[in-house]
């Protein structure tokens, strides 16, 4: 029997004892259901070989034999799974066998579960020492599969919510006859909704992240659908400081709700998977900009979009559980707790306070140059490129598409290699080449973007220290306050690009000059940042229960 890792849940709890799902239809003597897949394999073995096939797998399936050929689910990302076994006599010396190997599964991965499809049944023909390239390092159970699924169908919407403004603000100054510094102004003033995020976070604390969460996102939506009704570039920026800080608020419950269900190991992986899904939503707002060239209104049309996503938020938040940590701790009384005395728990409010300030100085460095470089691309590309709306979108997706490289690359080396310095490499090559780009005409200007691009996604790598390095009694409220920090530097950064844009007339020299900021971040996170990969979120902070504890 295989053992159970700390961190692995039992097996779904719609199998029974006999390893067959609930509500099963039978076929031939066989649990089976019509979503079910399907892998049948052929061996012809000796001894060796049919003894390692009967030995119970721990790859992508840990599994429990069940006895006559059967092997069920012990852990592993799947509502349903049974392999089976049938064995005949070969031909030929008496040791020689034939061996059907039957599989029937059914991932449990919402939505999503078609991109994995065909990488699955890959891994479970051929039998790994470990977890395959595309797999996440900790093998995850079926309710870490369904949550993060669910989460990255949320992240979709809040990335499109998050570049709507991005994407429509030099189309909308046109339309209202403002130059770059109003529109630095606006996308300055449009971060002060990082107060609406906090409020989100700290009731978020409190009362649970599953209820916050998605009527976080339900507002949003409808917050952003007033943007294509505008009568002026302020409101505009009014009602978009509004929908950002709800949106701001959903992309902090969305990291702090995967770190506090994934496990230890895997948790950089669920950071990257739900950036590549942000990305995508990112990517949709791009897809309609040329909706902007049916005339000097057709921005407005982007801002209606997000109204379709609504039915999908309200099947997604059904199916969405509420955090376990969060249950854990909150049910359980503080004061029982081993080692909660007042040294300890003011010796853990000073850690907290130290790694407040140094995410938060981190974050302010990083959006510095990063908010300015993303959010002033199409007004770059629009009038000191000549490019047009249909243009500006195909730059974008072709120089930004490649991104999910280096993201899911972030991801997975973080996990198994540390966080450290696959952050530090993303901060100093992303921003050369991303100024590089500023400077460049022609095939270098893409060519520079689409680098930088790729190389500054590893940042992604950092974006599990939030989530990590804070009890849960005060994770969304901290991520809330880095977040506002950071936003403090993508608008203290916008406003002075915007300015020496127009000092300058070359975008590139401005972002020369906030490119300090990434630079100076790197050292931080190489000489202060502490190493988190593998270890649990119990450990790193003592003061918490482990869920099952309480």
């Amino acid at each position: 029997m295989l053992r159970r890792r700390p961190d692995q849940q039992a097996a779904h709890p719609d199998w029974d004892p006999g390893g067959r799902p609930a509500g099963a239809e039978t076929d031939g003597g066989q649990a089976m259901s019509r979503s079910d897949s399907t892998l049948v394999v052929e061996h012809d073995l000796d001894d060796n070989g049919l003894a390692d096939l009967r030995t119970p797998r721990d790859d992508v399936v840990a599994e429990q034999p069940l006895g006559d050929g059967r092997y069920g689910l012990f852990h592993g990302p799947f509502s349903h799974y049974e392999r089976t076994l049938e064995v005949t006599p070969g031909p030929g010396p008496a040791n020689r066998h034939r061996v059907t190997e039957r599989f029937t599964w059914r991932l449990a991965i919402p939505v999503w579960h078609p991109l994995f499809a065909w990488p699955m049944r890959r891994a479970l023909r051929r039998r790994a020492t470990g977890t395959p390239w595309w797999a996440p390092p900790d093998r995850f159970d079926a309710r870490a599969a369904r949550i993060l699924g669910l989460l990255a169908c949320i992240q979709v919407v809040d990335g499109y919510l998050g570049t709507v403004i991005t994407q429509t603000i030099t189309f909308a100054a046109d339309e209202f006859d403002r130059s770059d510094t109003a529109q630095g102004a606006t996308l300055a003033a449009v971060r002060l909704g990082v107060l609406v995020a906090l409020a989100v976070v700290v009731l978020a604390d409190r009362r649970g992240r599953r209820r916050l969460l998605m009527g976080t996102a339900t507002l949003a939506v409808l917050v952003t659908a007033l943007g294509a009704f505008s009568p002026g570039l302020w409101f505009l920026g009014s009602s978009q400081m509004v929908a950002r800080g709800l949106t701001t608020g959903m992309g902090i419950l969305i990291g702090v709700f995967a770190a506090e269900e994934l496990p230890r190991g895997s948790r950089a992986y669920g950071v990257s998977m739900l950036a590549l899904a942000a990305a995508l939503g990112a990517g949709m707002a791009v897809w309609v900009l040329p909706l902007a060239d049916l005339g000097e209104k057709g921005w407005r049309i982007v801002y209606l979009v997000p109204l379709l996503a609504l039915p999908g938020l309200a099947a997604a938040g059904s199916r969405l559980p509420e955090s376990r940590r969060f249950r854990a701790n909150t049910e359980a009384d503080p004061s029982s707790r081993p080692g909660t005395g007042g040294d300890r728990s003011a010796d853990r409010r000073r850690t907290e306070q130290r790694r407040l300030l140094l995410l938060a100085a981190a974050a302010f460095l990083l959006l510095f140059f990063a908010a300015p470089a993303s959010q002033f691309q199409n007004d770059f590309l629009k009038d000191h490129r000549g490019y047009s709306a249909s243009g500006i979108a195909l730059y974008t997706l072709l120089t930004s598409t490649p991104a999910g490289i280096g993201i899911f690359a972030a991801g997975r080396l973080a996990d198994t290699r540390g966080r450290r310095r696959v952050g530090a490499v993303g901060l100093v090559a992303g921003t050369v080449f991303l100024v590089a780009g500023y400077y460049a005409f022609g095939v270098l200007m893409w060519a520079s973007h689409l680098v930088g691009v790729v190389l500054g996604s590893l940042t992604v790598a950092l974006g599990v220290y939030g989530p990590e390095l804070f009890s849960t009694r005060s994770r969304a409220r901290a991520n809330g306050v880095i977040v506002t920090l950071g936003v403090a530097g993508s608008a203290t950064g916008l406003l002075l690009v915007g300015v020496l844009a127009d000092a300058f007339g070359s975008y590139g020299h401005a972002l020369a000059v906030a490119g300090v900021g990434p630079l100076l971040c790197a050292v931080l996170v190489l000489t202060r940042f502490p190493e988190t990969a593998r270890v649990e979120l119990e450990t790193l902070n003592p003061g918490d229960v482990r869920p099952g504890e309480s």
